[in-house]
This record gives structure tokens, sequence and C-alpha cells, in this order.
């Protein structure tokens, strides 16, 4: 276990942002946070960052050997391999080579999600929300027993998941409704506490206000 100081910079709406963030909570991991305005980004923050883009977490060591990591996932394992507190991968091999899978499959799937959301006409929002539906009840269909993918206990792929989960509280509930109906389990994870502290308290106003300027008809 590390004891480095630990610094995450991110974005309020950030989905990727949220996966670390919830891993951080998840282990009771101290950690300061810096957002970054990604459409006018500082040249400190291009400096840190490769590729432009967030999550990045800061790594502050007491020998000065500083680091930045970047790419949610490196960050999310890196956290897992060095910090305490509840394990978030199984200790088996197969086991883990799964949760490692259905997390890339989390990934298209949030891809299915945004696009639907930020569709500007009926028939990308209709056949990007029927992808979404599609991909939610393959994974209803390998979750085991209980609130999670591995059943009773919270694992890395209901970190990867969990942030898709927060953009629906915050449209019409009819819409919401008929993606979520019939699958009970991939959509009680919203309400885990990790994954509500993972964003900021005006995160709703925020993602109304992203959907309003880019003209999506879930804004109206």
């Amino acid at each position: 276990m590390t004891t480095s100081k630990l610094t995450l910079i991110s974005h309020p709406l950030c989905p990727f942002v949220q996966r670390a963030a919830i891993v951080l909570l998840e282990k009771g991991v101290s950690f300061d946070r810096i957002d970054v305005d990604l459409a006018d980004k500082p040249d400190w923050f291009l400096a840190l960052s490769p590729t432009g883009k967030v999550p990045l977490l800061k790594v502050e060591r007491a020998d000065d050997r500083d680091a930045t990591l970047f790419e949610s996932m490196v960050i999310c394992e890196y956290l897992e391999e060095t910090q305490g507190g509840a394990r978030l991968y199984s200790e088996d091999a197969l086991s883990r080579a799964q949760q490692r899978a259905w997390i890339e499959y989390g990934t298209a799937t949030l891809a299915e999600a945004w696009q639907f959301l930020n569709a500007k006409d009926r028939a990308t929002a209709d056949a990007k929300r029927a992808a979404f539906r599609n991909r939610l009840e393959r994974l209803e269909d390998v979750r085991d027993r209980g609130p999670y993918f591995s059943g009773s206990t919270f694992s890395m792929v209901d970190a990867v998941f969990a942030p898709l989960f927060r953009y629906f509280d915050l449209i019409n509930p009819t819409v919401t409704q008929m993606i979520f109906q019939g699958l009970p389990r991939v959509s009680a994870l919203a309400l885990r506490a990790s994954v509500v502290a993972a964003v900021g308290r005006d995160y709703g106003r925020r993602f109304k206000q992203h959907l309003a300027e880019q003209q999506a008809i879930l804004a109206d």
C-alpha cells in the first residue's frame, strides 16, 4: 500500500473520471480533485496529458519522483494494486479475466449511451436507444444473483458501468422506463454511496446545460 498524495484531474461530466473517483471512494483513499475546462485546456494540463483528455492521476511521492497516469482503466488498476480497502477484482484468474472482458464491453456500451443522449434527431435517438438497450440485456443475462456484477460484492465492472446510470435520472422518466424496464439488476448501481459521491452537487445542472448546448432532443 502506498502513501503517495493523489490528485485526480477531472471534468465535472466525464464518466471516465467517475470510474476513477468511484474506485478511490470505494477504497477510502484521500485525494484532491481539480476540474479543467476541456473547451479551453490550460497549458499545465496539456503538458501533463499526452492525449489532452481526462482523467489524470497525479501521484506525488516522498522521494520527489512524482508521476502522472492517464487513461481511466490504467488509473483504476494502479489504485487496485497499490491501495488498501475493498478488492475490486477477483482473486481467481479466470474470473478476473472475465471481469476485464466485461469492462471492455462497458466502454462500448457507454459510447452507445452517449450517442443516444446527445442525438439531435429522432431516428438517431431511436437507433441508439435500441442498441443501448440490447447491450444492457446482455449484461443482465450474465450478472450473478444480487445487486452487482459478481453478486453481493461490488467490483471493478460495477465501477465502470455505474456512471452510465446517473445520466438517466436527469432525463424524461418515460424515456428511462423504455430503456430499463425489465432490467432490475443493471439499474441498481446509481444509489451506491461511492457512485453518488463521484460527481459534484451541480452535476444535474451541468448535464442539462450540456444537452441544451448540444441541441439534443432529450433537452426538451
